[in-house]
C-alpha cells in the first residue's frame, strides 16, 4: 500500500470513531437537539427536598418529561420547579404534581395525576395543585423522639 492510501484509511477510521463518539453523547447523555418536541411549565413546593434537575417526570407510570430547573422563589420563598413535558401530552389545569420517591430511599422524582378538566396548560404556566415530598426523617425522629406518651 501506497503513503497515501494509508492516510485516506486512518483518516476515515478517526471520523468515523469521532461519529461514533459524538452519538453515544447524545443517546447515552439524552442530549436533545431539538427542544421542539417538549413545552415548558413550572409549578411551586413548599418542599422539594432531593428533587435534582434531570429528575423524571411521569403520569400513570409513564415518564412524560424531565424537571429543567429547580430554584428558590424570592417573593413567595417557594420551590419553583419548571419541567420540560412531551409535546404529544397535554395537561389539564387541574392536573396535581406530586414530589414522590422511588422506593424507601430511592431518587425523587415528579408523578402528576391526571385531571378532568376540558382548560389545557399553555406553554409557559403554572400547575396551580401541588403536593410537596414527604419528609420521612422528621417523621422518625418525632416517633422515635416522642415524649408526649412518657
Amino acid at each position: 500500500m501506497n503513503k497515501r492510501k494509508i492516510e485516506f484509511y486512518v483518516g476515515l477510521f478517526v471520523s468515523i470513531g469521532i461519529l461514533c463518539t459524538g452519538y453515544l453523547f447524545i443517546v447515552l447523555g439524552e442530549i436533545s437537539l431539538v427542544r421542539d418536541k417538549q413545552y415548558q411549565v413550572y409549578a411551586f413546593f413548599t418542599s422539594v427536598s432531593g428533587l435534582k434537575t434531570g429528575a423524571k417526570i411521569e403520569m400513570v407510570g409513564v415518564q412524560i418529561g424531565t424537571v429543567s430547573k429547580v430554584s428558590i422563589d424570592k417573593e413567595r420563598l417557594l420551590a419553583k420547579v419548571e419541567f420540560r413535558i412531551d409535546k404529544n401530552i397535554e395537561l389539564s389545569e387541574d392536573v396535581i404534581a406530586s414530589v414522590k420517591t422511588s422506593g424507601i430511599i430511592g431518587q425523587k422524582y415528579i408523578d402528576i395525576l391526571p385531571g378532568g378538566s376540558d382548560i389545557m396548560i399553555e406553554p409557559g404556566e403554572e400547575i396551580f395543585n401541588t403536593e410537596s415530598s414527604l419528609d420521612i426523617e422528621s417523621l422518625v425522629r418525632k416517633f422515635i423522639f416522642n415524649t408526649e406518651n412518657k
